[in-house]
């Protein structure tokens, strides 16, 4: 058996690099790299990297150093089907719903997160609102970090559902409702979807459900649910 080692030396470069907001003097001494090698079966790209690879952090900036720690084919994507839920016309103690899909493409090497906050509960100009819901029992009652059952007609309020991928796992069903966090009084956002896994296209619907007393004042209420999509690397 003959077995050849063969080395190739190829020139070093350092290189200067400028915007009008940044310049990086002598950034990398590189002895090779190809964007893209492929043939019928498969892409790969390739770097021969530094010789003082790795993280380095100080405040306010990381520097991954050295080689690739991912080249993603896959661009991080977030959508929502529907930006406006009208309820119409609530009946009292007949809860109504509406629902929106999150649709997420992530191909980072860290994690991805999705939250969820109210600007405040429901509520008319006249500043009279629907409050959010405890579900079904007050003794125990759903938060913002924990969905509890809601399915009683005389437990009034607003909440919401999640159903699909990458969800939190206290919805165990469909009948699982939490309140949002709401701005107005300084709650923080909640995560409603969350993964280090890649792909494309993750999907999970959100169920918002509205529920309200007989007594409840007539008017138009509404509010403002704002979803933060974040990726990591």
């Amino acid at each position: 058996m003959l077995f050849v080692l063969a080395f190739i030396v190829l020139p070093a470069h350092a290189g200067n690099y400028e915007s009008e907001r940044f310049r990086i003097q002598y950034g990398a001494v590189n002895i090779g790299g190809e964007n893209q090698v492929s043939s019928g079966g498969y892409n790969l790209s390739v770097s021969l990297g530094q010789n003082a690879a790795g993280e380095f952090q100080s405040n306010g900036y990381v520097v991954k150093a050295g080689f690739q720690y991912l080249h993603s084919i896959i661009p991080f994507r977030f959508t929502i089907s529907n930006t406006n839920m009208n309820f119409g016309t609530i009946v009292p103690q007949v809860p109504a719903t509406q629902q929106t899909v999150l649709t997420v493409s992530f191909g980072g090497a860290g994690a991805y997160q999705v939250t969820a906050q109210e600007e405040t509960p429901l509520k008319t100009l006249a500043a009279v609102t629907i409050p959010d819901t405890a579900c079904d029992n007050e003794s125990d009652p759903c938060t913002e970090t924990s969905s509890k059952p809601w399915r009683n007609a005389a437990a009034y309020g607003f909440g919401y559902n999640m159903s699909g991928e990458d969800i939190p796992p206290d919805f165990s069903d469909s009948g699982f409702y939490r309140p949002f966090p709401d701005l107005f009084s300084k709650e923080s956002p909640e995560t409603v979807m969350t993964s280090t896994n890649v792909g494309k296209n993750k999907q999970s619907t959100v169920t918002f459900k509205v529920n309200v007393s007989p007594i409840q004042a007539a008017g138009s209420y509404q509010s403002i649910v704002k979803f933060v999509a974040t990726p990591s690397y």
